[in-house]
């Protein structure tokens, strides 16, 4: 294998509606592959039961959260379901250098975003592979949210119309995927950075 292309580590973007499973998906991919990591996002929403600040998201202030805006160290940033979300540039920076494939589990407007710069980006155009995770229908996505307990019937209206217009953006990234069971799910993904990795091979040795 040629020594540039083993080098060059994954930033695996995974989006979806909300709901729709990508954190499961990410956690699977982790079991599946350990030398993977996870980039870790910043949010102004309340920690859900169980969620650890530093783990599952870097629990910000609003204040805080804007003051990093104001200061340039977010790669990408939204106002996503009335809570502020955003990707530091270190947190990716470093993941990447040290070697290994990164996941990162996002929005869809913050992947949106992260994929239209990719293309100004020496780092993210070399790495970058976006997967959209469509789930099979909003009726499902509907059981899926009410499942979760964690949101009041008018905030599900809101993210059901919100999941509605997302899954028109779908064609925007790399691949889509339609959800299935867990183990479907983390099959066909693997399938995907398999493929990207060996097309980044072939690429690289064309070149040569």
């Amino acid at each position: 294998m040629s020594r540039a292309v083993s080098s060059t580590p994954l930033l695996v973007v995974i989006t979806a509606p909300s709901g729709a499973g990508k954190s499961t998906l990410c956690d699977n991919i982790r079991s599946a592959l350990p030398g993977v990591s996870r980039a870790v996002t910043c949010t102004t929403r309340e920690p859900r039961s169980g969620e650890v600040d530093g783990v599952d998201y870097y629990f910000l202030s609003e204040e805080e959260f804007l003051a990093r805006v104001d200061s340039g160290e977010f790669l990408e940033n939204a106002l996503v379901h009335g809570s502020h979300y955003g990707v530091l540039k270190s947190e990716l920076r470093a993941k990447l250098a040290s070697g290994g494939d990164v996941l990162l589990n996002i929005d869809v407007q913050g992947a949106a975003t992260i994929h239209e710069r990719a293309a100004t980006d020496p780092v993210l155009s070399r790495s970058l592979v976006t997967v959209f995770l469509c789930p099979p229908s909003l009726k499902e996505l509907e059981l899926r949210l009410r499942g979760r307990g964690t949101d009041s019937d008018e905030a599900i209206v809101k993210r059901l119309a919100i999941a509605k217009n997302e899954m028109a953006q779908a064609e925007k990234f790399d691949y889509t995927m339609t959800s299935q069971t867990r183990e479907a799910d983390a099959g066909r993904l693997l399938v995907i950075i398999e493929s990207v990795r060996l097309a980044k091979r072939e690429a690289t040795l064309a070149n040569e």
